[in-house]
């Protein structure tokens, strides 16, 4: 009875006293909000501790990103030195097989420059004694530089029997250049002589293949293999 007296004049009070009225109202619209509030401020409290956690995970993937980058940095490291030792080794193995060469080729360009006069004064022996020829070098002054594009002392070797004219060039190693210029020292022979060659030999245990080839265009003899 109490309770339903107490009701009724609170409804009262809410229809007569508008201060009253809104004494209530706003005590209600009050404990609505902090309701809201509190919900907000849940959400809130969520939506930090997911984001923490992103940060967390992000801040994990930035380490390990960067342990791999390090690693892959060490890696490359230990690649580049690898290749530097390598590519030292092999500088050092092609400079010892480049002073190898040229010490060979010295060797042989020393013994050639030996057995070449040798061969010659041998050659010319066998031509005088077997052939009856008489070998001689010829040497004039090239004043127009016909054989070597300057004006220099040009020789030739000649064996000569029974009026036949044979000139003859022994060299270490024949190229095709070389061929050329025998040809322009035998034009002079021709121009300053006056007489013709009847043979026209080279004697040389190297030959290239282009140096063969321009020699039998014009028609030089080659003895090689000695």
């Amino acid at each position: 009875m109490v309770l339903k007296e107490l009701k009724a004049k609170v409804l009262k009070l809410l229809r007569e006293d508008e201060e009253f009225r809104y004494a209530v109202a706003g005590l209600i619209g009050l404990e609505e909000i902090l309701k809201r509030l509190d919900r907000h401020e849940a959400e809130l409290v969520k939506l930090r501790e997911d984001m923490f956690q992103g940060f967390r995970r992000h801040d994990e993937e930035i380490a390990k990103l960067r342990e791999d980058m390090i690693a892959g940095f060490e890696r490359h490291d230990e690649i580049l030195a690898r290749h530097e030792e390598q590519l030292i080794k092999l500088r050092e193995d092609m400079n010892r097989g480049f002073d190898l060469v040229e010490r060979h080729i010295s060797a042989l360009g020393a013994r050639w420059g030996m057995a070449e006069s040798a061969f010659r004064e041998s050659l010319k022996g066998l031509l005088e004694r077997e052939f009856g020829f008489r070998i001689e070098k010829w040497v004039t002054r090239d004043e127009a530089g016909v054989v070597f594009g300057y004006p220099s002392e040009v020789d030739i070797d000649v064996a000569v029997s029974d009026g036949k004219i044979i000139l003859i060039e022994v060299s270490s190693h024949v190229r095709a250049s070389d061929i050329f210029q025998f040809r322009r020292k035998t034009d002079l022979y021709r121009e300053k002589t006056g007489r013709e060659p009847d043979k026209l030999i080279i004697v040389t245990p190297y030959i290239d293949e282009k140096a063969l080839e321009a020699a039998k265009n014009f028609g030089i003899e080659v003895y090689t293999k000695i």
